[in-house]
């Protein structure tokens, strides 16, 4: 697994389309989300897992990044190989990406 800061990310993100897989709840998401990131709140998972191909390359992406680096270790655990964590979560990539960003 990977875990990159959002400067990492961004600069990553220039040259590679991963899925960016956002793990947070419907309401965070329409406070804010990056675009082209497909929502499955965290304890959607378990039912929604076969809907996720475990050889894609995937950003896991929560508020903070909490959510997401137990999403990414549990992901790995049952087979995906190409998990990479966003550090410090959308809250990061606000402070440091996007300006424009909802903050909360």
């Amino acid at each position: 697994m990977l875990d990159l800061t959002p400067e990492k990310l961004k600069k990553y993100l220039e040259t590679n389309q991963p899925l960016l897989l956002d793990v947070r709840e419907q309401w965070e998401w329409d406070k804010c989300h990056l675009d082209n990131a497909r929502l499955l709140p965290m304890g959607q998972i378990m039912a929604n897992i076969d809907s996720l191909d475990k050889s894609a390359e995937t950003v896991i992406i929560c508020h903070h990044g909490i959510r997401s680096m137990q999403v990414a270790r549990y992901f790995e655990s049952i087979g995906f190989d190409q998990i990479i964590n966003l550090k410090g979560g959308l809250d990061a990539w606000a402070k440091s990406i996007d300006s424009s960003m909802t903050q909360y």
